[in-house]
C-alpha cells in the first residue's frame, strides 16, 4: 500500500515533465505509454499526464499522443474483458453493487454511456471498460464513442497544459480550469444519478409487468 502512495506522491507535473523530457529521444513512446497505462492503473492523474504531454511535445503533438495512449488502453482493457467475461472472478467482480449500475447503464445506453463518460478527465474510466466488455458491446460501437469522447476530453486538457504559464498573469484562466474540472465531477455524478434513475425505472417496469403476468394467471 505504501508504494502505491510514493508512486502516485511521484506523478507531479514537474516530475512528470523531467520524465518524459528525460526519455524524449525514444520520440512518442514515453507519452503514449503514460496515458496507456491508465487503464491499468487507475490512481494515475490523467490531467497531469496529458498536460504534461503537452508542454513537453507542444499541443498538437501531445494532444495526439495522449489520445493515442488512451484510446488503445481502453480498447486493450474491453477486448481483454471480452475475452474473459465467463471467469469465476469476473463473474464474481460483476455482482458489486457499482459494476452491477454500470453494466445497466451500458447495455441500456451502450454509445452514450461510453462516450459522455469519456468526455470526462476524472471518473471510473476502468468500470466503465469493464462493464461496456461485460455487457458485449460491439467492438465498431466503443472503439468510435472512446475515440470521440476522449478526443474532446484530451483536447481540452492538451490546451490547459500548453498555457499553464498564462495562469499567473491571468488568474481569470485558472478560474477556468478550477471550474472545467469541477463542471466535468458535477456532469460525472449528474450522468450516472440519470443511468441509476433509468435502472430503477426499468426494474419498477418488470416488477409491474410480472403482477400483471401474475394477476391473468
Amino acid at each position: 500500500m505504501e508504494g502505491i502512495v510514493d508512486l502516485m506522491d511521484y506523478f507531479t507535473e514537474p516530475n512528470l515533465e523531467l520524465l518524459l523530457d528525460k526519455y524524449r529521444s525514444l520520440g512518442p513512446l514515453p507519452g503514449i505509454f503514460l496515458t496507456f497505462m491508465k487503464s491499468f492503473i487507475p490512481p494515475l492523474p490523467t490531467i497531469l499526464i496529458v498536460g504534461a504531454n503537452a508542454a513537453i511535445y507542444g499541443m498538437w503533438m501531445g494532444f495526439l499522443y495522449s489520445w493515442i495512449g488512451l484510446v488503445a488502453g481502453c480498447l486493450v482493457t474491453f477486448l481483454i474483458i471480452r475475452k474473459v467475461a465467463s471467469s469465476a472472478f469476473l463473474q464474481r467482480w460483476e455482482r458489486k453493487p457499482k459494476v452491477q449500475r454500470a453494466m445497466v447503464w451500458a447495455r441500456r445506453n451502450g454509445f452514450s454511456f461510453v462516450f459522455l463518460l469519456s468526455m470526462l478527465p476524472v471518473g471510473p474510466f476502468v468500470v466503465i471498460n469493464m462493464a461496456a466488455g461485460l455487457s458485449r458491446m460491439s467492438i465498431r460501437s466503443f472503439i468510435i464513442a472512446v475515440a470521440l469522447g476522449k478526443g474532446i476530453m484530451v483536447f481540452c486538457v492538451s490546451y490547459i497544459g500548453t498555457h499553464i504559464s498564462d495562469f499567473a498573469s491571468q488568474p481569470l484562466k485558472l478560474l477556468g480550469v478550477v471550474g472545467f474540472i469541477a463542471f466535468s465531477l458535477w456532469l460525472n455524478r449528474k450522468l450516472q444519478a440519470y443511468y441509476t434513475s433509468t435502472r430503477k425505472d426499468t426494474l419498477l417496469e418488470q416488477q409491474q409487468q410480472a403482477q400483471a403476468f401474475t394477476e391473468q394467471i
